[in-house]
């Protein structure tokens, strides 16, 4: 890619959708999930639906890894940010994120210090400035953030910081695609993989999903023409009796995953026995923890923490925005009590969020699902050099 014009095409966009439409089967509906928050912002920030024929619909899954964090670590969070010898760090969009009582902004007004950094490595410096406190970095994120979160924990092993410590939240891709799978809630015809965690993990990870559910599996980019493009090989997959994982965003994923990565986040960290996510309960081996070698940068061990499971908000609805049940719109409290500014669930504060992104740039979507006269949201506007793919074809139905 030279530039990202290439990838915003609005005569690519239309002949890819053409394409896609003439794929499409008279009298049957296509349902496809994007796993990730990134490509759902792109699908309502540059009105993808309105490219796909009517038979094609896109829902969204748990790939907000802000979105599925539970209340419960949230407070043990403020639990630990209450102590007068405590710095934490977080990144940005957790700092709204809502607990039983307060958000990370709430708290700090009643007297914790809890400050927004860029990186980890950020907090081993707030860590060298301040040797009388301890800072506590909130670590969260996939595959996709779990290497920055390593290598901070080896340059503190390296520096010998004392005073240094992260209080684990990384959750891992594959068990929550797993669990949607394992869900009766929704029928799907295929997945629009994680393009983040991809750079990381590669994309030998979700060859059971063809293989063991019949379902195949696009890793896409986050452009326009990307997204479209790997809709449709999905539908080309289908439409041939195939079913594969296919790697649509080769430009920047590996197949194998990237090594170095790999290497720092197992050296550093082992995959916790279970752990709950927001909207679909306790999941095995689904999140990581420090190893044994670095209990001394384990929070979860330094501190003693509260650790009780706290109900979502009744009004709430974000556990069915996460598994693709419910559009943000149908909850009853989207856009009304529940906004970016006061938000109550987590899908409408984070930037990845489906919520937020359909507050944001899906306004028209509902009246177009509806089938009524609205104004189209924006349309990719400038030529693409079509991506590179790389298949691997597993045993399965299509």
């Amino acid at each position: 890619m030279r530039f990202v014009d290439e990838y915003r095409d609005a005569d690519t966009a239309r002949a890819l959708g053409a394409r896609i439409a003439e794929l499409c089967e008279p009298g049957r509906g296509y349902q496809f999930m994007e796993v990730c928050g990134g490509h759902t912002h792109t699908i309502y920030k540059h009105g993808i639906a309105d490219h796909l024929p009517e038979q094609v619909s896109l829902v969204h899954g748990p790939g907000c890894p802000v979105c599925v964090i539970p209340m419960g670590r949230v407070d043990d969070a403020i639990h630990i940010a209450s102590r007068p010898d405590v710095i934490m760090t977080s990144f940005g969009d957790m700092m709204r994120v809502p607990g039983s009582d307060n958000t990370f902004f709430d708290s700090n007004a009643e007297g914790t210090d809890i400050r927004m950094v860029y990186s980890p490595l950020d907090s081993l410096k707030i860590a060298r400035q301040n040797p009388d406190k301890h800072v506590v970095f909130m670590a969260i994120g996939f595959e996709t953030t779990a290497p920055s979160t390593a290598m901070t924990l080896l340059r503190a092993e390296e520096e010998g910081l004392d005073n240094f410590s992260v209080f684990c939240n990384h959750v891992t891709i594959v068990p929550g695609i797993k669990a949607i799978l394992d869900s009766p809630d929704l029928r799907l015809d295929g997945f629009l993989g994680p393009g983040h965690v991809s750079t990381v993990i590669g994309c030998r990870p979700y060859e059971f999903i063809p293989a063991e559910y019949g379902k195949p599996l696009v890793v896409a980019g986050f452009e326009p023409l990307d997204l479209l493009q790997s809709v449709h090989q999905l539908m080309l997959q289908l439409a041939e009796g195939r079913c594969a994982v296919e790697n649509q965003y080769s430009r920047v994923v590996p197949w194998q995953g990237n090594p170095v990565a790999l290497e720092a986040i197992n050296r550093t960290m082992r995959l916790r026995p279970y752990f709950e996510w927001r909207g679909l309960g306790f999941i095995s081996h689904s999140a990581m923890r420090l190893r044994d070698e670095y209990a001394r940068f384990d929070a979860e061990r330094i501190f003693d923490l509260p650790g009780v499971r706290v109900a979502d908000p009744k009004a709430c609805q974000c556990g069915e925005v996460l598994k693709g049940v419910l559009k943000p719109w149908e909850c009853k409290v989207f856009g009304t009590a529940c906004t970016p500014e006061t938000p109550i669930g987590t899908c409408m504060v984070s930037p990845e969020g489906a919520c937020a992104a359909y507050y944001n740039f899906g306004r028209f979507t509902r009246e177009r699902i509806r089938g009524a006269t609205a104004p189209s949201a924006a349309t990719p506007e400038t030529a693409v050099t079509p991506a590179t793919t790389t298949t691997a074809t597993t045993g399965g139905r299509g």
